[in-house]
């Protein structure tokens, strides 16, 4: 989303946000959140690995679609790992993600830490323009280390920047010298510099910093202090991001090991009611990642908009008629979701042991017109693997939050058929034999019982083949 569409709708009220309105901020579609963004992330951050080796997920956010479901168990699903999986969330603070981090650290088994934001501001306020949604995933744990750690500081002091009470949609900031004074100065200055002493240290052997902090000029002035070169300072990426909250120290760590060679030392920080500061070594194996598309790949694969109503219309901030098409009871039973969660939420399939026809969704009864066989029929993973579509449609009659609805049968590489619906395509994306990819996203909301229900849709394949 373009700031200056954001300032050019709002400048008649509040023409003193002229200042903030560069660059762009990174929004989230309508059928996105947290918990669908964590999957994303988490995705991408095992590529290349054999996901049995993940024991745990861990999402970090401050703000968890459920207050009392467990979020990371909806992740666990998706990402169609065991049961015997361990989960938790992790919220309450904007450094949540660096100390669920820490924490993973500390044992001695493999943990996905997935953190993710999308904080709601009012119109015509800082936060509107200074916000961004993101997320992003470190696996973390024994074996072939990327990146080792050297050292670890936290702080805890209750200093409150800003709050937000349980249940209200938007944070109250205090005044943004006072801020920058006393706490990114003081108490992150000083875990820093902190850090940097016990791990015995000086600031210029730190060749990365990620300082999440994207208030023009403090991330810099937080490392000139320390002793740290200014070359160092990763871009916080407040001008083509925006202000993640929990994510932003761990997409910060994601961007700087992007552009890390062996040997070099990495500084990311965690700020909240205190302050965390882990300081890494890059190691050899940095070089036998596997190739993914990064940070990097997906700033360059965004789309631009100016959509501003829509944008409001998104966040739940404008209220429109949206017509009778629209109240269609949207009640999910527990039961059958319970039942089905590989299907829906892990998008497993079948595979038929006797023919080898896959299908969608599992059954007893295999699909192969030549063989009806009701043999066994072993579980096959849909999520990752590409579809083409064979036919679509453009329903402008049916309700969406964002017209017309696309949707079609595709077919998956390898076999199984299903019909989904499109998601971030224009008119001249969807044609027959198009190339899709899975992902997965908020199919609807219950809103008589504030209930969100998950399904996977299809995107375009845009980009380079780690899309």
């Amino acid at each position: 989303m373009q700031r200056s569409a954001i300032f050019a709708a709002n400048r008649w009220f509040a023409p003193g946000l002229g200042g903030l309105a560069k660059g762009e901020r990174a929004v989230a579609n309508w059928d996105e959140d947290s918990i669908t963004m964590a999957v994303e992330a988490a995705r991408e951050c095992l590529t290349g690995f054999d996901r049995s080796r993940v024991l745990g997920v861990t999402v970090a956010s401050t703000t968890l679609p459920f207050a009392d479901r467990l979020n990371a168990g909806v992740v666990k699903e998706a990402l169609n790992l065991p049961d015997e999986t361990a989960a938790s969330d992790v919220t309450g603070s904007l450094r949540a993600a660096t100390s669920a981090l820490i924490q993973a650290l500390d044992g001695s088994r493999t943990c996905l830490i997935a953190a993710a934001d999308l904080r709601k501001a009012r119109a015509a306020s800082e936060g509107e323009l200074a916000y961004g949604d993101a997320a992003a995933a470190i696996f973390v744990g024994p074996g072939e280390l990327v990146a080792r750690v050297l050292h670890v500081h936290s702080s805890t002091v209750d200093f409150v920047d800003h709050f937000r009470q349980s249940g209200e949609p938007y944070a109250y900031g205090w005044e943004a010298r006072w801020i920058r004074d006393e706490g990114y100065t003081k108490l992150l200055g000083g875990a820093i510099a902190a850090a940097l002493k016990g791990a015995g240290l000086s600031g210029d052997a730190i060749r990365h910093a990620a300082i999440p902090v994207t208030a023009k000029g403090v991330a810099e002035a937080l490392a000139k202090r320390a002793g740290i070169a200014a070359e160092a300072v990763l871009d916080p990426m407040g001008a083509t991001v925006g202000d993640s909250g929990a994510a932003h120290p761990v997409l910060l760590l994601c961007a700087a090991l992007e552009r890390t060679r062996p040997g070099d030392r990495i500084l990311v920080a965690g700020f909240g009611q205190g302050a965390d500061v882990l300081i890494l070594e890059a190691t050899d194996a940095l070089a036998r990642l596997a190739a993914r598309k990064g940070v990097a790949g997906h700033l360059a694969d965004r789309q631009e908009d100016a959509n501003y109503m829509r944008f409001l219309f998104h966040r739940g901030v404008l209220d429109v008629e949206r017509g009778m098409r629209a109240e269609m009871d949207q009640k999910q039973p527990g039961t059958t979701l319970y039942r089905n969660r590989k299907a829906v939420l892990g998008l497993v399939g079948g595979r038929d042991v006797k023919t080898g026809t896959v299908q969608f969704p599992k059954s007893e009864i295999g699909v192969n017109p030549n063989d009806r066989s009701t043999g066994p029929m072993e579980d096959y993973p849909l999520a990752d693997k590409r579809a083409r579509i064979v036919t679509y449609t453009a329903d402008a009659l049916t309700y969406s939050p964002d017209p017309p609805t696309y949707y079609g049968t595709i077919d998956f590489e390898d076999g199984g058929r299903m019909v989904a619906e499109f998601a971030e395509v224009a008119p001249e994306d969807v044609e027959v034999g198009a190339e899709m990819r899975m992902v997965f996203r908020i199919k609807a909301e219950d809103e008589a019982r504030h209930f969100t229900k998950y399904f996977w849709k299809a995107v375009p394949v845009r980009g380079d083949s780690h899309a």
